[in-house]
């Protein structure tokens, strides 16, 4: 049977021995070295999904806008209209035309949050891409812990250091972070947080298949699969004061738990074949 710390020592090492195997670096609350301070060398593209937020994304906009030009040196806002029903795309038209750095892409029905990403994903043309929602929640100023972690790591990953949502998205965001850790073995505090920055050609690697919820939880299994290293950095969350969340709906979260178990199922089957692959490779005789 064991200690209860030999255990839990034994459920740390797995964690992290699938990250060390495939050769990434996870830095925890990475530290910003004097040296590695806010530039004004970087090019960003700011990808915003929004779903019926007609009344929170023209300030989105406006204060990802005011953060981008202070922090970079050239930036982008593409807003993914996800086939709202109300004015959000009018509204993002009326920034668009104020403000030659905003760009509209949308879909003509609303196909999920996962594919709003990565419609966005698709249309950036900057060096890094940083996504987060559309409903202010999170303070477009915290780039500034995140921008001088992108050289050193694929992707830096917020999270939320005292997330303020009702008690039933905080519930059900527990128990899919414990399910998650327990599949795949992500060291992350936080995986669904909304607020990540990619270098681009790191998401270029990625294919990402999921069209919901389970996005987040894709992009940051693959990536630490694929050996690229992740930061993470702790930053403020704030109510939503206007518009409707959809995240944690019934359907929602059943079509999140099908993607997890039909990536999970691909993911073996991916493993399975590396290791016929290395069991069928002759070994080199020594001369």
């Amino acid at each position: 049977m064991g200690t209860l710390e030999g255990r839990k020592a034994r459920t740390s090492d797995r964690m992290a021995g699938r990250w060390r195997d495939s050769g990434s670096t996870f830095y925890t609350k990475a530290p910003i070295k004097e040296d590695e301070r806010v530039s004004d060398n970087y090019r960003i593209s700011i990808v915003l999904p929004a779903h019926n937020e007609e009344s929170n994304v023209a300030t989105a906009i406006e204060r990802a806008a005011e953060a981008a030009s202070r922090l970079c040196s050239d930036y982008e806002i593409v807003i993914v209209d996800d086939g709202s029903t109300d004015a959000t795309a009018d509204v993002v038209r009326a920034e668009a035309a104020e403000n030659p750095h905003v760009r509209l892409v949308s879909h003509d029905k609303n196909r999920g949050y996962g594919e709003a990403l990565h419609t966005g994903f698709r249309a950036a043309t900057m060096d890094l891409v940083f996504f987060t929602d559309a409903d202010n929640q999170f303070d477009f100023e915290e780039l500034e812990k995140v921008l001088p972690l992108s050289d050193r790591v694929g992707v830096v990953a917020g999270y939320r250091k005292v997330r303020q949502d009702p008690w039933r998205r905080r519930f059900t965001a527990r128990v899919w972070n414990v399910v998650v850790r327990a599949l795949f073995y992500v060291p992350v505090r936080d995986i669904d947080c909304a607020f990540k920055m990619f270098r681009r050609s790191v998401l270029e690697e990625i294919d990402i298949e999921s069209v919901g919820a389970m996005v987040n939880t894709e992009l940051m299994v693959k990536l630490g699969r694929s050996g690229h290293g992740v930061a993470e950095v702790g930053v403020q969350h704030f109510p939503r004061t206007s518009g409707k969340a959809r995240g944690a709906t019934p359907k929602v979260v059943f079509m999140a738990i099908r993607e997890l178990r039909r990536m999970r199922h691909r993911l073996r089957e991916m493993d399975v074949h590396t290791q016929k692959g290395t069991a069928e490779t002759p070994t080199q005789q020594a001369s």
